[in-house]
């Protein structure tokens, strides 16, 4: 099993600039020894968030988030669910409602 090489900031940034001057990702990347789809991400997450998307260690968005954070996230996920059911039904008996009423009409 491959374990997964923590990469410093200051690594981060060196390969991001050397792609960024040569242009070429692939190239930088062999010369590293990394894998070309992670110095574009590393670029593509320095292009959107600057040096910022390299501090802290995590997936670049400069957050880390805790098990209550995902606690959090999950309850506020469900009543949302909840909420666009809510309004899903009230939807669909106001439509039924509108074709018992106006059966000329062409409901969708």
């Amino acid at each position: 099993m491959s374990t997964r090489r923590q990469h410093s900031v200051e690594t981060k940034l060196k390969v991001v600039r050397e792609v960024l001057e040569t242009g070429n990702a692939a190239l930088v990347a062999r010369r590293h020894d990394l894998s070309s789809s992670m110095v574009s991400k590393w670029v593509r997450q320095y292009k959107q968030h600057g040096e910022a998307a390299f501090k802290g260690n995590n997936k670049g968005n400069g957050q880390r988030y805790t098990d209550k954070d995902y606690r959090k996230l999950e309850d506020e996920n469900e009543r949302l669910k909840k909420i666009l059911g809510e309004k899903d039904l009230e939807v669909a008996i106001l439509r039924d409602l509108l074709k018992k009423q106006n059966p000329h009409w062409q409901i969708k």
